[in-house]
Parts: C-alpha cells; structure tokens; sequence
C-alpha cells in the first residue's frame, strides 16, 4: 500500500520539457492524459511535417495537455490556434499550458470533435488520432475538417500505420488528394488539402 507522501507525489503535475521544431515549452501533464511524462513518437513525427505559415489559423484536433496545438501557435504567431479535447482535464491542462507558456494566440475548448467549434474557419487542421477513436468518430473529424478548412487549407494526421490506407482512402474520397509526408517504423504522417 502506497503511503499519503507516495500518494500525493503522484498527484503532483508531470513535467515535460519540449522543443520540437526549435519551439522550447514547457508542459504541464498528469496521469490519466495520453503520453504524460514525455511527447510521444507520433506526435514528434506529425510535427516535422507541418508546413506553418506565420499567419494560419490552426485547429490540434484532440489536443491532450497541447503539445501539437502550443508549437503551432508559436509557430504562426499573427495566426489563431485552437485547441479542442473531449476530456476535460486534458482542456483544462492545455489551458493551463497556454498560459504558462504566455502563448497569447491558443485557446483550448472542450469539444467531441467539430461539434463545440461553430463556424470558425481554419488553414490548418493537425490530429495525432487514436487508434482506438473508431472508423465512425473518424469519418467525422475528416468530413468535419473538410468543412471547416479554408480554401487552400491543409489536414495533418499521424496514424499508426495500420491505419494508413484507411486514411489514404478517405482523404482521397473526402479532399479528393493524398500525400504521405512520412512513413515510419511506427506511424504515418498524411496530409490533404481543400
């Protein structure tokens, strides 16, 4: 049996240092929140094939504490970046990253998908999905971002790769387009575009 000092260290925040495309944060997490105590291979892979403009409004579809959502709102700093999780411990933590990362351009809401959104338009839409979200919820986050992107605007996903012809098929049939940014040993980076 653990005692009340053991217990209450796990209660502390989680610590993640990160500087993914020379963008240094530092990152509240906990546990019950996906990767909590390091940025996952996934999420590092997704990153180095974003192409940010300094001006795009950006959308991290499933943000978790915002390790995706934060380096994008640096990286397009004259640009909006949302962050939406259905998990409401992942929101407020994301929240609480933005802040203490003075990130003044990101705001994270909790939403199941596109649905708390509304009408807000975006160049860039990014997703580290789950493989375990279902082919249902992902034929809405594809069909949701078509809607939702600008003209010209631009989807990011990293899957594992048993999911990377599913996704292939889908982008070609929603978007009309598909390029494998990267392959892995683990993960692949897609992207389509409006």
């Amino acid at each position: 049996m653990l005692s009340d000092s053991e217990l209450n260290k796990l209660r502390e925040d989680i610590v993640v240092r990160s500087n993914m495309r020379d963008v240094p944060l530092t990152l509240h997490s906990t546990w019950g929140t996906f990767s909590p105590r390091e940025i996952d291979e996934g999420t590092e892979l997704l990153l180095k094939y974003i192409d940010v403009k300094v001006d795009d409004n950006c959308l991290d579809l499933g943000c978790g504490y915002g390790p995706i959502g934060l380096t994008l709102a640096k990286l397009s700093p004259e640009g909006k970046t949302t962050l939406v999780d259905r998990d409401f411990i992942a929101v407020e933590y994301a929240n609480k990253n933005i802040a203490n990362n003075k990130i003044s351009n990101a705001e994270a809401l909790l939403s199941n998908g596109f649905a708390s959104i509304g009408d807000k338009k975006f160049d860039i839409v990014a997703s580290n999905i789950p493989a375990k979200v279902g082919n249902e919820m992902l034929s809405l986050f594809m069909h949701d971002a078509y809607k939702q992107l600008n003209p010209g605007g631009r989807i990011y996903v990293v899957t594992i790769n048993g999911l990377r012809n599913y996704i292939k098929r889908n982008f070609k049939e929603i978007f009309g387009n598909y390029k494998k940014c990267k392959q892995g040993t683990n993960y692949t980076v897609a992207m389509a575009s409006k």
